[in-house]
């Protein structure tokens, strides 16, 4: 324990050494990026903290310009057909891999069979299936991946077929599940091949340096097209869940940027830092997902009820956190692109609390629980101040029902690692929209795939599972009417909820603290900032 103490402590006194020596020769960025990286292969990501170092290292077809929207990345444009279903990509002239192999549309495609492969196992794959077969390919109906929807016609031209027309495409392109691999780095070295001595990338950034659980350390691309407009050489991409020692360093200027902070510290920032706090609405819902798969206690539906109706959802963004957030009740942010103008609220959200909590008492009768056979409960959460605040506050608000729950905490990849297993009973969960369409929401919920004889679930923790819930999803993926689609997703919305499939909590605010020295940065509803288009005055 004391040798791993100091051991700790010499490799941090040499990192805090290694960045004082490159700041003396080089623009280097000191970003905040909470928790620590369980990969850099775009096809095994799945957080946002993952995301801001492969999204510098790698680029798709399109990326994103400053304020998020989709601009053209490798592929320079497009040709769309009039059913709207094939898309035809023209990549750059002289884009490469930094090993100095040229990237070509052949790398596209053995990346998305990759990604659709049952034996990847990608979490994320379903994000991309619009493309034609790519379903059927990724649950194994179909063993030939030539039938997949993404054919090479030369070296820089890439086709796309999709089995609708899907009116998020081009925005979904952006996304790490559509980003290249390099092809003859791949078949050579396997899963090695994004270890540190091995990674090439293609984007603006290339990965130098890894050191688990402390950084991240990329370089400026010289051979990026656009690299006369980069202006940072250098990110470190810091590992620290703990939001009061992130802000502490960030006083202390170790850190340029904060991808977050202590919502009790708002008010602080504002009085002493002017300007340097930027809270804004993003889409994205923070929910408690409940493990309902056969056998658990929480399959019971009364019980479900009873948790999500007791939950006081107003006072947790104006008095627990004290940044703003508005409550949800739904599963689809507010302001969502292609959707119905009404919002799902259910009846009892306007039920007086007291009501509720004596309705709740009663199904927990119903289910066999009372004071004298009280329900205990597990409650996870990935280690973060602002999550165990209201773990600790819904904790309390379930407390008159008869429920006593245990909190547990944990590093944001063990903690996600266990939702993935269904090993917890309650566990903390967030997500972001990768693209402004209610499916990337309503995705979440829909029945797992089975894989080999084996179910994987996705990102649909709570094991949901509702045929005809599946049923509107899957007619309203080829319904080429927007509105006819969007009528077919509320629907969906609405059965999910009303089984109370998962407790939707607050609708997100990003809570970023930007330096006076760094320009560039932009606030946007994905809260997506990449390195590139920042500058920092030294």
């Amino acid at each position: 324990m004391i040798f791993t103490k100091a051991f700790k402590a010499i490799a941090t006194a040499g990192a805090m050494a290694l960045m004082m020596s490159t700041a003396a020769s080089a623009v280097t960025l000191q970003l905040h990026n909470g928790g620590d990286p369980g990969t850099l292969d775009p096809h095994k990501a799945s957080g946002d903290w993952e995301n801001r170092v492969i999204g510098d290292y790698i680029e798709g077809l399109l990326t994103e310009n400053a304020k998020a929207e989709a601009i053209p990345g490798q592929a320079e444009s497009w040709d769309i057909s009039e059913d709207g279903t094939v898309y035809t990509f023209h990549l750059r002239d002289g884009i490469q891999w930094s090993d100095g192999e040229p990237v070509t549309a052949g790398d596209f495609v053995f990346a998305f069979q990759r990604l659709f492969n049952p034996a990847t196992a990608a979490d994320y794959a379903y994000l991309q299936f619009p493309i034609k077969n790519s379903e059927k390919i990724n649950s194994g109906e179909i063993t030939d991946f030539n039938e997949l929807g993404v054919k090479a016609i030369d070296d820089k031209t890439l086709e796309i077929t999709l089995e609708a027309p899907t009116p998020f495409f081009l925005d979904a392109l952006t996304h790490y599940t559509a980003y290249p691999v390099p092809q003859h780095l791949v078949e050579k070295l396997g899963d090695d091949w994004t270890k540190v001595e091995n990674i090439v990338g293609n984007g603006p950034y290339l990965i130098k340096e890894w050191l688990p659980g402390s950084y991240v350390r990329s370089e400026k691309n010289p051979d990026y097209y656009d690299a006369a407009n980069v202006q940072i050489d250098e990110v470190f991409y810091h590992v620290l869940e703990d939001q009061a020692a992130a802000l502490n360093r960030y006083r202390a200027g170790e850190f340029d940027i904060l991808t977050d902070f202590p919502a009790d510290q708002y008010q602080w920032l504002q009085d002493n830092m002017p300007g340097q706090a930027h809270v804004v609405p993003f889409l994205g819902v923070y929910y408690y997902v409940m493990n309902q798969e056969e056998g658990q206690v929480l399959s019971d539906i009364r019980i479900r009820e009873a948790l999500s109706t007791t939950v006081v959802r107003d006072v947790i963004g104006p008095d627990i956190l004290g940044t703003g957030e508005l409550p949800a009740y739904g599963w689809v942010p507010p302001g969502t692109n292609n959707y119905v103008d009404t919002p799902y609220h259910p009846a009892w959200a306007d039920t007086p609390y007291e009501e509720r909590v004596e309705h709740a008492k009663e199904l927990m009768t119903e289910a066999g629980y009372g004071p004298d056979n009280p329900l205990t409960l597990q409650l996870r959460y990935n280690t973060n101040d602002n999550h165990q605040r209201i773990a600790v506050a819904i904790a309390a608000m379930w407390e008159p029902i008869g429920v006593k729950v245990e909190l547990f905490n944990a590093e944001t990849a063990v903690h996600y690692d266990a939702l993935r297993a269904g090993d917890f009973q309650v566990g903390r969960a967030g997500w972001l929209l990768d693209y402004n369409d209610p499916s990337n929401t309503l995705d979440l919920l829909k029945t797992g795939v089975s894989q080999d004889g084996t179910m994987n679930w996705g990102n649909n923790y709570g094991r949901y599972s509702n045929a005809e819930y599946d049923e509107l999803m899957k007619k309203a993926s080829t319904e080429l009417d927007l509105v006819a689609r969007g009528k077919l997703l509320a629907d969906a919305e609405k059965i999910a909820m009303d089984e109370f499939a998962a407790i939707p909590i607050y609708w997100y605010v990003s809570k970023d603290v930007v330096s006076p020295k760094i320009s560039g940065f932009e606030e946007n509803a994905k809260n997506i900032f990449r390195t590139r288009w920042l500058s920092k005055a030294e």
